[in-house]
């Protein structure tokens, strides 16, 4: 029996078993949650995320997908192509619609070639490869995959591009304050203030899975959210209702931590879970308290982190500012394979420069490391 490439505008339309049994566990791969985003038409053609999503079957076995969208933009990335769209606009080229697999609005690294083996994953691959070069677009790019997956998409002919993000991870901690041992003076210092100005200001903080989240809880959030959105003149790509979908069919994977004072909320930061990390997603706040952004945003998540004993915390994309808080600098990647060859020789010596840049850059943070030294083995 010989595998076939179909391709589904629904998720739903994919049977979510068969879905999550390539995914696994991680929060933003799940089937639920890409459902959530295509339901409430947070993904979908009029939001310029047109769902087209690649897979592979023998018979009525699924052997391998990926999240695949048809893009007229480059919003909700958080890879930035910008100056690319530009060279195409200059020349008179059209530089959208193009091909993007990824996780939607979420810098979150993980699989992006869901299959049983590497044989499969390497199939579909190379089919949806070919679909694409016979057809429209202008390019085809995979957003934050993971090593092994990246190695399949370089090998493929797709030029790799490099990135940081900055990861928080478990050497065991056995508590908050084990964890700041393991920090240079001046960074236990400055952590140890921040979370104090917090204290003194009189906030505590609850924390709530999703099916403990209700009407009340959610409506607060949205609005905070929104008010993030809002301050930095933007617009939301995530609607109410994709948080009360997400809830409902995934309440597993929703960690809501909502911020008091004197009896009223004042803040709120969203996180997505799963058995191995937590991610921190969004945030917002009605009232300006000093260090609450970072108290709610990253300690509360390292600490939660620690008590339920995941391996690590995703702070979410760029933010240099989380190196001296603990969170270490942690290479990241994109794939991309561009259909005109002049402007992928171009784009490919601009990445081979950035990757240089990229690499020094990654010295440099790993010099500045929140982290004390190791002590040499005796």
């Amino acid at each position: 029996m010989s595998d076939s490439l179909r391709f589904f505008s629904h998720i739903n339309d994919i049977p979510a078993p068969a879905w999550n049994a390539l995914a696994g566990d991680h929060a933003g791969l799940q089937h639920a949650f890409l459902h959530a985003l295509e339901a409430s038409h947070c993904a979908s053609a009029n939001t310029g995320w047109t769902p087209h999503h690649a897979t592979l079957w023998r018979g009525q076995q699924l052997l391998a997908a990926m999240p695949l969208y048809r893009k007229t933009h480059s919003w909700g990335e958080y890879v930035f192509d910008w100056a690319w769209a530009q060279a195409y606009e200059q020349h008179g080229l059209d530089y959208y619609p193009k091909w993007l697999c990824a996780i939607p609005f979420s810098p979150l690294p993980g699989r992006r070639l869901l299959g049983i083996d590497v044989a499969a994953r390497s199939q579909l691959l190379h089919d949806t490869l070919a679909w694409i070069s016979a057809g429209d677009g202008s390019s085809f790019h995979v957003l934050f995959p993971n090593a092994e997956d990246a190695e399949l998409l370089a090998a493929a002919g797709m030029q790799i591009r490099h990135g940081v993000q900055f990861h928080w991870r478990n050497r065991d901690y056995t508590d908050f304050a084990d964890f700041l041992s393991h920090l240079t003076r001046d960074k236990r210092k400055k952590i140890r203030q921040e979370r104090q100005r917090v204290a003194k200001a009189g906030v505590h903080f609850v924390w709530k899975t999703g099916d403990e989240i209700n009407d009340t809880d959610l409506d607060f959030f949205h609005h905070c959210y929104c008010l993030t959105y809002a301050l930095r003149r933007s617009t939301p790509y995530l609607t109410r209702d994709f948080f009360a979908r997400l809830n409902a069919e995934a309440p597993a994977s929703v960690r809501l931590l909502t911020a008091f004072r004197d009896g009223r909320a004042v803040a709120c930061a969203w996180f997505l879970a799963d058995a191995n990390a937590l991610y921190g997603r969004y945030w917002g706040a009605v009232e300006d308290i000093s260090c609450l952004h970072f108290e709610a945003c990253y300690y509360q998540g390292i600490d939660y982190a620690i008590t339920h004993g995941l391996s690590r915390f995703e702070g979410g994309a760029q933010g240099e500012h989380k190196l001296s808080r603990g969170l270490a600098s942690t290479p990241i990647t994109s794939a991309h394979w561009i259909r005109d060859a002049r402007f992928a020789n171009a784009i490919a010596d601009y990445l081979r420069r950035e990757r240089d840049g990229i690499a020094g850059y990654l010295d440099e943070l790993d010099e500045r490391s929140p982290f004390r030294p190791k002590s040499p083995e005796p």
